[in-house]
């Protein structure tokens, strides 16, 4: 993170520093002289086959790291350079097709798209088989041939490819369900049981068709965001027309036109026209935004009337949007903590769940005087039982579901560990400026103590310049309008004191455009001063002092308006349960002023950067899990030390979005409090789903041993689990109800 102050001098010499150069989407540079590879694997959307996919490529010397995203399929490889055909060898040795994700186009391949039509034929194939063998074994019981020979078309149509992928499984010394359904199938062919062997192979597979159905609705959810850009972009050629050109060929500077109806298709600043935007893909904002000359737009948002041009200031890749997408693909590929305890849990419990099927069928003849046929029987049907599969799958389709739903808020959260700590939340510290308030003060009052009012304007104004914190911003504002221009005094030795103000010479006269602190340091401070000081930190206004070596010349006060909203989220948030404290480098006067209209009672003043960092420490013993929330770019140590660093309004600024671990990309306080109750019903979703998940898999285990279940029942029963798991972590995607008052 950029480490830039915010206090109340005028300005600590904050500095924007340019976030590193970005990577490719398919190869960057890794771990020095390595390179990463992204591939698509279609085959691969469960946790088994990512541990096979570990299994084989981890201990390579080619491979330095890997990266998994189920819900998009996408296998992220770190690798030494030309050791492409080795990781795909590899892979293929183990039953997937890897496609690195340069050479995929829009939509389904040619070869996905005949997948998709001969699946559904084998599944009807080996339904009928099994529909028949079953309906023989009741109604025609004595034609014995038959009933095998139809639940053998079962298996070799609609079962062959859980056989495959049990193979492939056991031969890298994985146990995944495919093992365990081909283990139930083969057990149940063997001691007779054809119809329920069919039915077995026929409704897995289907379970499976089900499943992965389900699993694509919160795959589009997340790709949805992610195709907002048009493809193509107005462009204005140097002889003044207009062509249509793709948005990957167009350079920053040129000039693109937008519409009424179309979409911005690249980041850039108004030159002409106006329109109204609607900005909600990318910042969340509910409400049309005019924009007008001067103006930024964004990737992806919407115009709804008037015609603009507007000058592109960033590349196809480098937009808000590029790195909304890029921070939302990561996000996925990290683990929450509940994600990773289930997965650790399922990695135990599949193992033991074979071994009590197992001594089932070994031990239960001789200590409960089950027949073998018995116990062979209920071992199978423990086996069905024992896949954890809605188990593992509950908790990232809830994750990344909540992940959709918060980046539709415009609420950028960069992984499932955040996303859950967010609603854990106990203490959130407060950034005064550009966070509570609006973040651009205006310059109030001017006091000459000392001297002509004219010289000691150009005086601040020349020392003010040299920074761009907001309270010098507005004292230069402020003395340019009073002196009406736009010339500055040459300065030497310009100097940011960090948390106190700036330092130069004029002249050859050293002169400090200082705050309260650093006057009092200089031995500068008279009973007169401190009552003007004060005076003005009553009326929430933050004073500066402008002073050379004989002392102050004269007193500037700023003062920021509160946003609009910071009253109504405090107030939501403090309902929560959440202890709310402001940190600042302001004095104490103008800080309780605002923590007043806000309904802040814990206020910490005359801050500098390492004491807001002993600040977080002190929450953090005190009452745990804490947030600290600034602009992304300000405040970097204590975003750093605190749980979970959140940047507010960060729409259009690289540093905020990749700095922070959530990004609000507008100005509305009102996110955080849809923040941490969006956090709080995905872990509620999430529990729930590891609730039903166990509780039907109890259900089950105890019906297989008494012997009340049957194996058509058993993958029934799985099939039951995966599906409500899954629709039930889709309900995240629906935000209704997590906004307070607008």
């Amino acid at each position: 993170m950029s480490s830039n102050c915010r206090h109340n001098g005028c300005g600590c010499g904050s500095a924007n520093i340019p976030p590193p150069p970005r990577p490719e989407p398919d190869t960057v540079s890794y771990a020095g002289n390595g390179v990463t590879t992204r591939y698509r694997i279609v085959d691969m959307d469960c946790p088994t086959e990512e541990g096979m996919i570990r299994s084989a490529l981890k201990n390579r010397k080619e491979v330095l790291g890997l990266e998994f995203n189920l819900l998009e399929r996408m296998l992220t490889v770190h690798h030494l350079p030309d050791t492409e055909a080795v990781i795909v060898s590899l892979l293929q040795g183990i039953g997937f097709e890897p496609r690195p994700l340069q050479e995929e186009a829009s939509g389904l391949s040619g070869m996905d798209e005949g997948k998709e039509r001969i699946v559904p034929l084998r599944l009807v194939a080996g339904g009928l088989a099994a529909i028949g063998a079953e309906a023989l074994e009741w109604f025609a019981p004595g034609m014995h041939l038959v009933v095998p020979i139809l639940a053998l078309v079962t298996v070799c149509t609609a079962g062959l490819e859980t056989y495959r992928k049990g193979w492939l499984a056991l031969v890298h010394r994985q146990l995944n369900m495919n093992v365990l359904m081909a283990v139930a199938v083969t057990g149940a062919a063997l001691i007779g049981q054809w119809p329920e062997a069919a039915m077995v192979s026929f409704l897995f597979a289907v379970a499976n068709v089900i499943e992965q159905h389900s699993l694509d609705r919160a795959r589009r959810a997340i790709q949805g965001l992610m195709q907002l850009a048009p493809v193509e972009a107005d462009v204005k050629s140097v002889a003044g027309e207009w062509h249509k050109r793709g948005v990957g060929e167009v350079f920053v500077g040129e000039t693109i036109r937008v519409k009424p109806g179309e979409r911005v298709p690249l980041d850039g600043e108004v030159v002409a026209g106006s329109g109204t935007i609607n900005q909600a893909p990318i910042t969340g904002e509910s409400v049309p935004v005019e924009k007008a000359p001067g103006d930024r737009v964004f990737a992806g948002s919407i115009n709804q009337n008037g015609v603009f041009e507007f000058r592109v200031t960033a590349a196809a890749g480098d937009t808000t949007l590029a790195h909304i997408i890029k921070m939302v693909e990561a996000a996925q590929a990290d683990r929450a903590p509940a994600q990773r305890f289930v997965d650790r849990f399922a990695a135990v419990y599949t193992p033991l769940v074979f071994v009590a099927a197992l001594v089932v069928m070994a031990a239960a003849p001789f200590l409960l005087g089950w027949s073998w046929y018995d116990s062979v029987y209920r071992a199978l049907v423990l086996l069905v039982i024992a896949c954890p599969c809605a188990l593992v799958i509950s908790t990232p389709v809830t994750i990344v579901s909540g992940l959709a739903a918060a980046t539709r808020k415009g609420i950028l959260v960069k992984g499932g560990s955040y996303l859950e700590n967010a609603g854990q939340i106990k203490a959130m510290a407060f950034d005064k400026t550009g966070t509570i308030t609006v973040g651009s003060p205006i310059m109030t009052d001017v006091v000459v103590l000392r001297g002509e009012e004219q010289r000691v304007l150009e005086y601040a104004l020349a020392l003010a310049s040299g920074s761009d914190h907001p309270v010098s911003r507005a004292i230069a504002q402020g003395c340019r309008q009073r002196l009406n221009t736009m010339v500055t005094l040459p300065v030497e030795r310009l100097t940011a004191i960090p948390g106190l103000g700036m330092a130069g010479a004029i002249a050859g006269v050293d002169f400090v455009l200082a705050n309260h602190r650093l006057i009092e340091d200089r031995n500068q401070c008279s009973e007169s001063l401190e009552e003007r000081l004060e005076g003005l930190e009553r009326l929430g206004k933050t004073a500066v002092i402008l002073a050379d070596d004989k002392g102050p010349l004269a007193l500037f006060a700023v003062a920021d308006v509160i946003k609009k909203q910071s009253a109504a989220a405090l107030t939501a948030l403090s309902g929560l349960g959440i202890h709310l404290v402001m940190l600042t480098g302001d004095n104490v006067h103008t800080a309780q002023a605002v923590a007043g209209e806000v309904g802040i009672r814990d206020v910490r003043a005359n801050l500098l950067p390492e004491e807001k960092l002993r600040v977080i420490e002190e929450l953090r013993e005190k009452y745990g899990v804490v947030a600290m929330v600034g602009d992304g770019i300000n405040d970097a140590p204590a975003l750093a030390r605190a749980d979970i660093g959140i940047a507010m309004g960060s729409a259009g600024s690289d540093t905020a979005i990749e700095t922070a671990d959530i990004a609000l990309m507008d100005d509305n306080p009102l996110r955080l409090f849809t923040l941490v109750t969006l956090s709080r019903r995905t872990m509620s979703i999430l529990r729930q789903n590891i609730f039903l998940a166990l509780a039907i898999k109890a259900v089950f285990l105890s019906l297989a041993l008494t012997g009340n279940a049957t194996l058509w029942m058993a993958v029934f029963a799985d099939m039951g689990a995966s599906l409500i798991v899954v629709a039930n972590g889709l309900r995240m995607l629906r935000t209704n109800g997590l906004e307070t008052t607008k």
